[in-house]
C-alpha cells in the first residue's frame, strides 16, 4: 500500500489504498517512513516525489485503528514525524483530492507542494476534541500568519487548493491531468542540480527552526495523546460513528 519506484535519481513514493481513500494504517506509516529514510540514504537518489492517487492524496488516519488507540499510546505517525523533517534530500509532493489531517500537516515539511484545482485540505483536530500535530501549530502561523492559521486550525474547516496556495502550503496549482507530470518534472529538475548544494541549502533554510520544531512536535504529541482519552474527544468520536452532530455544550470552559 506504499509503492516505491525509482528512475533517473528520483524516488517516487505512492500512498495506494484507494478502497479506503488512502487512509493510513500503522503499517503504512512505518513503510512510508522507511521508504523516505532509505531514499535519503541512497547515493543514487537525488530527489523524492510523494503522492497519492489523482482522486485522493490521503484521508488521514485509518478511523478504525485511530478509535482503537488508548490515551498514552505512541502514535503510529511518530515514525513519520521522526524522519520527514530531517531529510537532506528535497521532497516534492503532488496533491489530488482530499488531504485530511496528516495529509495536510506532512505537506508543511515538504520542500515543493503542487496541487490539483480539486484538492481539498483540512486540519480537523479541534472539532475532534484533539490538538494540532506534526509541528503544524508552529509551522502554519509562520507560513500563513497567525489569523489565517488560527482560522484553519481552530475551525478545522475544509479549504481549497487556492486557499492553500494563499496560505503558503502549496507552491502552484496544475490541472489534474498534468499534476503528476509537473511534479515529476520538478523532482527531475532538482535531481539534476548539484546534490551537495541542494543538501546544504535545505539545511540552511531549516536551521533556524529545527530545535523549536522538534520541541513543538513532542509537545503536540504529548497533548494529542492526552486528549484522545478526554470526554470531548469521546463525544466527537461517538458523534462521528453515530453520524450526528457532536454536543459540547455540557463541557466546562475553565
Amino acid at each position: 500500500m506504499i509503492h516505491v519506484t525509482a528512475e533517473k535519481g528520483v524516488t517516487r513514493i505512492e500512498i495506494a489504498r484507494p478502497e479506503k481513500k488512502n487512509a493510513l494504517t500503522a503499517d503504512m506509516y512505518a513503510r512510508l517512513a522507511a521508504a523516505l529514510a532509505a531514499a535519503d540514504r541512497s547515493p543514487q537518489v537525488r530527489a523524492l516525489l510523494l503522492h497519492g492517487s489523482r482522486e485522493c492524496f490521503t484521508s488521514g488516519n485509518d478511523v478504525s485503528e485511530f478509535l482503537a488507540r488508548k490515551a498514552g499510546d505512541r502514535s503510529p505517525a511518530f515514525d513519520l514525524f521522526e524522519v520527514l523533517p530531517g531529510l537532506d534530500k528535497p521532497v516534492v509532493a503532488a496533491v489530488g483530492g482530499p488531504a485530511v489531517g496528516i495529509g495536510t500537516t506532512l505537506l508543511l515539511h515538504c520542500d515543493l507542494v503542487y496541487a490539483a484545482p480539486g484538492a481539498r485540505f483540512r486540519l480537523p483536530f479541534v472539532p475532534l476534541g484533539l490538538v494540532p500535530e506534526f509541528g503544524s501549530s508552529l509551522l502554519l502561523p509562520l507560513l500563513a500568519g497567525y489569523q489565517r492559521a488560527a482560522e484553519l486550525l481552530l475551525l478545522g474547516r475544509p479549504f481549497t487548493a487556492e486557499e492553500a496556495k494563499e496560505a503558503g502550503i502549496v507552491n502552484a496549482i496544475f490541472p489534474e491531468e498534468t499534476l503528476f507530470e509537473e511534479a515529476q518534472r520538478a523532482a527531475a529538475a532538482l535531481a539534476a542540480l548539484p546534490p551537495e548544494s541542494i543538501r546544504l541549502t535545505k539545511r540552511l533554510l531549516k536551521a533556524a527552526g529545527r530545535e523549536a520544531l522538534g520541541a513543538r512536535i513532542a509537545e503536540e504529541a504529548r497533548l494529542f495523546a492526552e486528549r484522545l482519552g478526554s470526554p470531548e474527544a469521546k463525544e466527537a468520536m461517538s458523534a462521528f460513528l453515530e453520524k450526528r452532530a457532536p454536543d459540547f455544550s455540557r463541557f466546562r470552559t475553565d
